[in-house]
């Protein structure tokens, strides 16, 4: 028989997605997804129970369904409602539930947890790259930098106490695509796309086939460890606003937090203040590991993922209410009254 994998977070389309190609997979007998609300789309192969990783009664799906492997892909930089303490719940305190579910499953033998570069945050003075012995400059205080801080912890203590599972943790670069949705992607779709004034970052970004095939590689390998996930190579902020063709708007870095929270409040990006770090010093990791031990190689560079993304969002594609919906989101932290446009009578 194949293996029966348990993946979390289905309901988002990162997961769901691999889930769905993971069901195709000789080697695989079953695929289950777990999730607090079904999967949208075409879930393909993939059985799916509606389950809350926060309840113990994850205890009971595992060994029910004879999990031999768990992917854990719900932990997200994003939450429904924006607030830090909803995104901590699943992402911490779900890790911690899940984990404590995995002590229990005997016949467990592989775990598979997603996380990123994020864990390395972002300052002034970070090394030219990252690799996976390398810590925080400065550890994170608040926001998605601290809950994969966190998980990556629980983790390294789950390692500890159960030393018969191969356990596999994936930290990735910023994922974009054409097709995923991402703060990474709502960011570069703004119509005009604000940056730290006096600042062009290096920005390392992972394809979204290229994050698939990577948790798919460390689902069937079988390799434990850490491993940095991206593209090769590097695109500066200001290259890729020219790629897009849209225009930027520098703004001191004392500024950029509040338009970013107006932004948010008109619902077009989220401006946390670690993505605001990342906007302005970047962030380069070494996958020299992942090539040499983890056995992945990237199909997409950073450039050509990038371009990808480009070709598919393109100038002049969005609304003309989106449009509006940033002058005044702006005008609104400037103190600048806009005026709205008449309809005819």
């Amino acid at each position: 028989m194949g293996r029966v994998v348990l993946v979390t977070g289905v309901a988002a389309d990162l997961a769901r997605r691999f889930a769905r190609g993971l069901a195709e997979d000789p080697d695989v007998d079953r695929v289950v997804g777990v999730d607090v609300t079904p999967p949208r789309g075409d879930a393909g192969g993939m059985q799916f129970v509606r389950a809350d990783i926060r309840n113990p009664v994850i205890a009971k799906v595992i060994a029910r369904e004879q999990a031999d492997t768990v992917v854990h892909l719900s932990v997200s930089a994003s939450a429904p409602d924006g607030s830090p303490q909803s995104m901590k719940e699943p992402n911490v305190i779900g890790t911690m539930q899940l984990l404590a579910a995995c002590q229990q499953a005997p016949g467990l033998r592989h775990l598979v947890v997603k996380s990123s570069t994020a864990v390395y945050g972002a300052t002034n003075r970070d090394p030219a790259m990252f690799t996976e012995d390398m810590n925080a400059r400065r550890l994170p205080r608040t926001g998605f930098a601290k809950d994969v801080t966190e998980v990556e912890s629980y983790v390294r203590g789950f390692a500890r106490r159960r030393p018969d599972v191969r356990v596999t943790t994936l930290r990735t670069a910023s994922i974009l695509g054409p097709r995923l949705a991402s703060g990474t992607a709502a960011y570069f779709r703004l119509p005009v796309i604000p940056t730290v004034l006096g600042f062009d970052p290096r920005l390392q970004l992972l394809h979204e086939s290229d994050a698939y095939a990577a948790l798919h590689r460390a689902t069937l390998a079988d390799v434990p460890g850490t491993f940095n996930v991206a593209g090769d190579g590097v695109i500066t902020l200001s290259q890729a606003v020219r790629r897009l063709g849209r225009p930027a708007m520098p703004l001191p870095s004392f500024a950029i937090g509040s338009v970013g929270s107006a932004f948010k409040q008109a619902r077009l990006a989220d401006f946390s203040p670690e993505r605001v770090a990342y906007l302005t010093y970047g962030r380069v990791v070494d996958t020299s590991r992942m090539r040499a031990v983890l056995g992945f190689e990237p199909r997409w560079t950073t450039p050509e993922t990038f371009g990808d993304f480009a070709s598919a969002t393109g100038p002049g594609v969005l609304a003309a209410e989106r449009i509006h919906s940033t002058e005044r989101a702006i005008a609104g932290v400037l103190g600048v009254h806009v005026e709205e446009e008449e309809e005819d009578a």
